[in-house]
């Protein structure tokens, strides 16, 4: 028998998918019968100490998502800049039709050992981790409540959103923590707006998860400068978790599993926030 399809006919709409968290979102979804519209900006900024994603990345994305049969557009684009969001959506319309499924996933954190400009690192994070989100829910879900079926939002937050722990005043620091506790406030707000139209929206926080966000030199540099305020400190013995945990929230929130489940900040978390 061949892998079941709960997510046969829908569209989802991903960003950051070129790699980490947001190409195991797609592949997933694309394992149970979704169409992906992947979106990453594939280039670097400044202020993150850490190489972002690639065209080469996405085109990885692009070849695990087909080796599951599934069938997904590749767009680069940038969502600090709502043009940019804007020409995904249209990309997306034009081939699979208007997204039953978002999960704004893009994100940055700028934390290394010596930060040089705080100023910088606040505004780029706070631009693509709450303005970002922002965007992509506003550029989707009034096509989805024009259409009249509903749909489902998931929006990656952190255990950041939930707690000030690790804070050192840094910008990156900061603009992390407060960007991700923003995306709570959106999703709340959004769903007063959305639940009349039977679109759920919630928030998945995980905590450090094995991607290139936080397995680089700077951030170990930044641990070993703030000791007591190491935020992979889970209750459970799980240093770290994996992009396939989360995707497992993410498909429970999007699929039937999930259809009375709006308004939710759901820690993926090993015990963190509860420690």
């Amino acid at each position: 028998m061949g892998q079941e399809q709960p997510l046969a006919g829908k569209v989802a709409f991903i960003t950051g998918a070129a790699r980490g968290q947001g190409r195991s979102h797609a592949v997933e979804l694309a394992r149970r019968g979704a169409r992906i519209l992947a979106m990453d900006i594939c280039e670097d900024i400044d202020s993150v100490p850490y190489g972002l994603a690639t065209a080469d990345d996405l085109q990885q994305t692009v070849a695990e998502v087909e080796a599951v049969g599934g069938d997904i557009v590749a767009v680069t684009g940038d969502v600090r800049e709502p043009a940019d969001v804007a020409a995904a959506v249209d990309a997306c319309r034009e081939r699979f039709g208007v997204p039953d499924i978002v999960v704004a996933n893009a994100g940055i954190n700028s934390q290394r050992g010596e930060e040089p400009d705080a100023q910088q690192a606040f505004v780029d994070t706070i631009m693509v981790n709450l303005v970002g989100v922002w965007n992509t829910v506003h550029a989707i879900a009034p096509l989805m409540i024009e259409r009249g079926e509903g749909g489902s939002i998931v929006l990656i937050s952190s255990t950041n959103g939930l707690s000030g722990r690790g804070g050192d005043g840094s910008g990156a620091v900061t603009g992390y923590t407060a960007s991700k506790h923003g995306v709570v406030g959106l999703m709340r707000s959004f769903m007063i707006w959305l639940a009349p139209h039977n679109i759920r929206i919630n928030t998945i926080h995980p905590a450090g998860v094995l991607t290139a966000m936080v397995a680089h030199d700077e951030m170990a540099r930044w641990f070993a400068n703030n000791p007591e305020g190491h935020t992979m400190g889970n209750a459970l013995p799980v240093p770290m978790l994996e992009p396939i945990d989360i995707s497992r929230a993410v498909l429970y929130l999007v699929e039937e599993s999930g259809r009375h489940v709006t308004g939710v900040t759901m820690p993926v978390d090993a015990g963190f926030t509860a420690k």
